[in-house]
């Protein structure tokens, strides 16, 4: 005798929504690895840059009453695309104690080349050994022959409670003769 023959029964629609939602759950689990590494691999690009706050530079009792300038390191939070790097010297500033209390600041580096610049109290005048530019007390190039562009770069300065001197420190690019901010 011949028995019939054997169908199978009809797919179950139970297991039709089983196999769809492991599909779906298998493929955004799937997803969650490369999401993260290329969240990690572009978070420095969409952290936005830090700086352009007032950093410590020195205690009014460092600047001698004479109004001579002096020349103090800026130490700042370095920060790159990948590396923070706290307490580095990022540049220097001359700072000038005011007649009137106040203190004026500006940038050490030369605006022609970007030299360090140094004070020459002989001669009363800010000095660039790279190219011989000389400044005024006030800043302004001394020397109209000067290959400087512009004056040295004066940083916004604000003196907090307890004499601290703290300053908006900021580069230029040199050799322009309006200020750039770098």
């Amino acid at each position: 005798m011949a028995h019939p023959p054997t169908v199978p029964p009809p797919p179950d629609r139970r297991d039709f929504l089983a196999q769809a939602a492991a599909v779906v759950i298998g493929g955004a689990l799937a997803l969650v690895a490369p999401a993260a590494g290329l969240f990690v691999l572009f978070d420095p690009l969409r952290r936005k840059a830090e700086g352009g706050g007032a950093v410590w530079v020195a205690s009014l009792a460092a600047l001698p009453e004479s109004g001579e300038p002096r020349q103090f390191p800026v130490l700042a939070t370095h920060v790159d695309a990948w590396n923070r790097t706290p307490n580095v010297r990022v540049g220097a500033v001359f700072l000038q104690r005011l007649a009137d209390g106040g203190v004026r600041a500006f940038n050490a580096s030369c605006p022609h080349a970007g030299c360090f610049v140094g004070f020459r109290a002989d001669k009363n005048c800010y000095l660039c050994p790279c190219h011989n530019s000389t400044f005024e007390l006030d800043g302004q190039v001394k020397d109209r022959t000067s290959p400087a562009p512009r004056g040295l770069d004066d940083l916004p300065v604000e003196i907090r409670p307890g004499g601290e001197i703290w300053v908006r420190f900021q580069n230029f690019r040199p050799g322009e003769k309006e200020r750039v901010p770098v």
